[in-house]
């Protein structure tokens, strides 16, 4: 279908970030400004002076993201737009040319300010909107660089980061999947939206077929992933490197505040729970009523026409009905986006695949879906919309320099969402109990056990880089067959399996996908006393959706009542998943 067949009431419409006709104008003002903050340098050493950089830095940078999320977000319409890859593409250069002309800032403020200095001035009234920013240099203050070696760093990041987006053009716009045949034998154009329908389907050649479509299309081309990828991981060997990091991984854990531990901890509980899940996949196998289960048998509901076929609207108000229990500011909030055209609905010609919330500081937030009548798709409403209603609060609530909150706690607000119209269906009776069961099943299975799987792929193909020095697209496949070999069993893989991580896209957003799980594991939690009313749950969840990045993250879902640094919320979270599958077991309905 073709962007102009859609109604607008199911398009976003962006203007609440920049209007089209605004842009040349607005880009013209920021190159203006691209040099204006040099005009502090040698004078940071004053802390007036230093308030007003800071208090400009976030004038030009609030500014520089509405004219890039704009432009990213209207390729995203078409990513075969040539006139919005070439608008990405400029605002890349000035965003690069822009945080090279700054990059002085923060060594400047290192050589002026020792620790304490900095801790005292993020205790002063005036550095309020600043103080976690600060207490971050003073925690970080080792890992910068002299102002010159600050310039050429920021500089390689408009190189470098040239991989996800050459990875993003490929997989939305070039990469060429061969057609199948679907239940009436009518010839269908498989796209990454209608693969993810047609693994649903109950007929298994129809699922057979689009697996190796899909796959086979990454194999033919995995010379050409597997470049671009070890680009990606050399990019993140060099940043390291540059900032004093044993590893990529350190580095991206430190970026947030967040130890290593944490990342370790999370694949050494689950490594632990693969029995629970091979549990799962025997169910799974009896239910079906199949010899051997395969990779493409892991999508399609165990109970036969139980499917959520419902339209958008409909399926809007279920989620709005599901999230009552969140408070009538919150739903509110939840019709405003459907009303005010903050949704882009239907999946269109060259149109980015997969879902996502983002907007900027001044904007209301955005949704990207591509709805199909499916359950997903019900789901990923609630999932983006707990992104949105995340971003709408921190933003409402903390200044710029605080309102953006770290990855690590992005995926709990989505999954609470998720959990909750679990919950809400489960007690409604709105759908079949067996094919609720089997959702919640899979959705641990795809979130904390498969986002874990990745994370697993993910460290080894880092430490294999920054071991080797390279890492080929035969051994980056091996990792991969023999890490779904462990979670899912020889029996069960395939010879195509071992391809799948060339189709990740997150991979490029390095050490990403662990916080799915981890999202997971605190959003089980925090649902549970949500739906069952515990005193100061509801409380305590709005106050860690509005404190964005104000806090270190793990202090921050501290508020929500969960605690990372422990084993019980993994091993609450395997017990749920354990539970449920349990009653699936014996579910005859």
């Amino acid at each position: 279908m073709k962007r102009e067949q859609v109604e607008n009431r199911y398009k976003w419409n962006l203007d609440s970030v920049l209007r089209e006709s605004d842009w040349e104008k607005e880009f013209d003002r920021l190159s203006s400004l691209k040099d204006s903050l040099l005009k502090y340098k040698g004078k940071l050493n004053d802390p007036s002076e230093l308030l007003r950089c800071f208090q400009e830095e976030n004038a030009i940078g609030s500014s520089l993201e509405n004219l890039y999320v704009f432009s990213k977000m209207k390729q995203d319409e078409n990513t075969a737009d040539p006139v919005s890859q070439n608008r990405v593409g400029r605002v890349r250069t000035l965003s690069s040319e822009i945080s090279s002309s700054s990059s002085f800032i923060t060594p400047e403020i290192i050589a002026s300010y020792g620790e304490a200095e900095l801790i005292s001035l993020a205790d002063d009234p005036r550095f309020s909107d600043y103080s976690y920013l600060l207490t971050e240099l003073a925690r970080n203050r080792k890992r910068y660089l002299s102002d010159k070696e600050e310039r050429i760093l920021a500089k390689a990041h408009q190189i470098a980061d040239g991989y996800q987006n050459a990875f993003t053009m490929f997989d939305n716009a070039d990469v060429k999947f061969r057609d199948v045949k679907n239940e009436k034998g009518e010839t269908v154009k498989l796209t990454h939206g209608v693969y993810s329908e047609l693994l649903m389907s109950p007929d298994r050649r129809v699922r057979r077929d689009a697996y190796e479509s899909m796959f086979g299309a990454y194999k033919e081309m995995i010379n050409t992933v597997g470049a671009l990828y070890l680009g990606n991981l050399e990019k993140d060997e060099f940043f390291a490197y540059f900032r004093g990091y044993n590893s990529a991984l350190e580095m991206a854990m430190d970026s947030e505040n967040v130890s290593v531990s944490a990342y370790d901890h999370l694949l050494e509980s689950v490594n632990g729970a693969i029995p629970v899940l091979k549990q799962y996949l025997e169910i799974r196998k009896k239910k079906l009523g199949v010899e051997k289960l395969t990779m493409y048998d892991l999508h399609v509901p165990i109970t036969p026409n139980a499917d959520l076929r419902l339209s958008y609207e409909d399926a809007y108000e279920l989620v709005i009905k599901a999230l009552s229990c969140l408070g009538d500011d919150y739903v509110s909030l939840l019709k405003k986006a459907r009303d005010e055209n903050w949704i882009d609905v239907y999946e269109t010609e060259n149109k980015r695949s997969g879902a996502y919330s983002w907007g900027t500081y001044t904007s209301h937030p955005y949704v990207l879906l591509n709805y199909k009548e499916t359950t997903h798709d019900v789901f990923t409403i609630a999932h983006e919309l707990g992104h949105a209603m995340h971003s709408y609060k921190s933003n409402a609530a903390e200044p710029y320099a605080k309102a953006g909150y770290e990855i690590f706690v992005a995926e709990i607000a989505s999954t609470v969402n998720e959990m909750l119209l679990f919950r809400y269906l489960l007690k409604e009776g709105k759908a079949d109990r067996g094919y609720l069961l089997s959702y919640l099943a899979d959705m641990f299975r795809t979130t904390f056990f498969r986002q874990t799987m990745f994370a697993e792929f993910e460290k080894a193909a880092h430490e294999m880089v920054e071991k080797n020095g390279t890492a080929t697209p035969e051994e980056l496949s091996d990792v991969y067959a023999a890490l779904n070999d462990k979670y899912y069993g020889e029996s069960l893989t395939d010879d195509l399996i071992r391809y799948e991580w060339a189709r990740i896209p997150h991979f490029y957003n390095s050490f990403y996908v662990y916080k799915y799980a981890t999202g997971i594991v605190s959003a089980a939690a925090i649902s549970k006393d949500i739906f069952e009313g515990k005193e100061g749950a509801l409380d305590g969840y709005m106050r860690f959706l509005s404190l964005g990045g104000s806090m270190p993250p793990l202090k921050i879902l501290e508020c929500a009542g969960v605690d990372l640094t422990t084993s019980e919320p993994f091993e609450k979270a395997t017990a749920f998943m354990k539970e449920a599958i349990e009653e699936l077991a014996s579910y005859e309905g």
